[in-house]
């Protein structure tokens, strides 16, 4: 294959950065995207170019570190992560515009880096559960019924890549604060925290600059994980249930 790349350059967090284009010859369509542009560092390197400046770690859709957008759209054209995009979902000939994540919580680093450490500090702000130490208890110990079982273990997929705030007109986070929210809401050990847990988390999600969630979807059609969107709605009503109580 045969592709033009037109990539988002910025030195530093505080120039004003552009894009530039890039042309790659004998592209596989077998590779991933990242190892595409793996490819291209390689050539930019020996050309005594810079090279382009990117997340990712585990390379297995596990970390959700590898967050781009391609094309405008968080992770390109397949819903999953970047780095289990195939080259094969492109044709040849192929413009393929790479952004860095667009959200004003994600200030640019460097290039295609972005730094999503609000989303860390919506987690310290209330993402963690009471355990006691001691012996781990039996695993038959605490009975929990299937249903919040099956939602919490589809909330706990997350894997906080930030697709939902790229594709979010509003550039929301509820989506991503929701899930950490909701698998521990469902839980029995989720629940001495559970409503400091929901109006604290709100609270720094709002505090880090993240827009108002407006009920629109993109962030569920973009994520990797496939979070459903009414895990919103267990945020909502965890909300309102605890600003009821008045206590907190």
């Amino acid at each position: 294959m045969k592709i033009t790349l037109r990539v988002w350059r910025q030195k530093r967090a505080d120039d004003k950065g552009k894009m530039v284009k890039y042309g790659l010859e004998d592209v596989s369509r077998d590779m991933s995207f990242l190892e595409m542009l793996d490819v291209l560092n390689e050539r930019l390197t020996l050309t005594g170019d810079e090279p382009i400046a990117f997340d990712h770690d585990c390379r297995e859709g596990i970390c959700g570190s590898c967050g781009v957008v391609i094309n405008g759209v968080a992770h390109g054209p397949e819903v999953t992560t970047t780095c289990q995009l195939q080259m094969r979902s492109f044709e040849d000939g192929d413009v393929i515009d790479v952004e860095p994540l667009r959200a004003g919580a994600f200030p640019v680093v460097k290039d295609l880096v972005v730094d999503r450490s609000a989303f860390d500090r919506i987690i310290q702000a209330g993402g963690f559960i009471t355990a006691p130490t001691g012996t781990a208890p039996d695993a038959h110990a605490t009975a929990v019924p299937k249903k919040n079982a099956d939602h919490a273990f589809d909330a706990a997929t997350c894997i906080g890549c930030g697709a939902c705030v790229a594709a979010c007109p509003n550039g929301s986070a509820m989506l991503f604060t929701a899930a950490k929210i909701t698998h521990l809401g469902l839980l029995p050990q989720g629940q001495p925290e559970r409503d400091s847990r929901v109006i604290e988390m709100v609270n720094q999600h709002d505090h880090e600059g993240f827009g108002g969630c407006t009920n629109i979807g993109e962030c569920t059609a973009a994520c990797p994980k496939s979070i459903p969107l009414d895990t919103i709605s267990h945020l909502n009503r965890d909300l309102l249930a605890a600003l009821a109580k008045g206590d907190i």
